[in-house]
């Protein structure tokens, strides 16, 4: 069983660097999950929130506009189940599950959580982005099996390479 996650300092760069990954390995592995694009925007406090799924490219809309003076989550939730159910479906056909965010949601068993679950028993390599808020219930929940990786795009590209390999041999 390969757990992977990375847990960088500063807003989004998780979402900057996995995405970095997945475009490194596109074409080389047959890639699952999902990579997180935020948007800031003039008018509104929190950024918008887009989820592309890697399995079809397709992009989802997770953030709910809640006007200008929102504040706390605005995370839509059943556009997240939309995400899960997704990615679920595409793990037999994938060398490399990639989960851009292991988060409240996931901390909470929802979310994500049981598709990295799913995804492990099957054998298919995770990479997980964990926020250091997070990262005590992620520890809990990977029960000392994920290992932590460098803040170096190549030493992870070749992790996912060599999980993602050793999984489609």
């Amino acid at each position: 069983m390969q757990l992977g996650y990375i847990s960088l300092q500063g807003r989004g760069a998780n979402d900057l660097f996995l995405a970095d990954v997945a475009k490194g390995l596109s074409g080389r592995l047959r890639l699952c999950g999902t990579v997180q694009t935020n948007t800031d925007r003039a008018d509104r406090r929190k950024c918008d929130m887009d989820l592309q799924l890697l399995s079809t490219g397709e992009v989802l809309r997770i953030s709910e506009d809640r006007g200008a003076l929102a504040r706390g989550c605005t995370l839509d939730t059943s556009v997240l189940a939309q995400a899960t159910v997704a990615t679920g479906a595409a793990l037999s056909g994938a060398d490399l599950l990639i989960v851009n965010k292991f988060g409240k949601t996931e901390t909470g068993g929802g979310g994500f959580a049981p598709v990295i679950g799913e995804a492990l028993c099957l054998g298919l390599p995770v990479l997980v982005g964990v926020n250091k808020l997070n990262l005590p219930m992620f520890e809990d929940f990977a029960g000392g099996l994920a290992e932590a990786l460098p803040e170096d795009l190549r030493s992870v590209l070749d992790w996912c390479l060599r999980a993602g390999l050793c999984h489609a041999a």
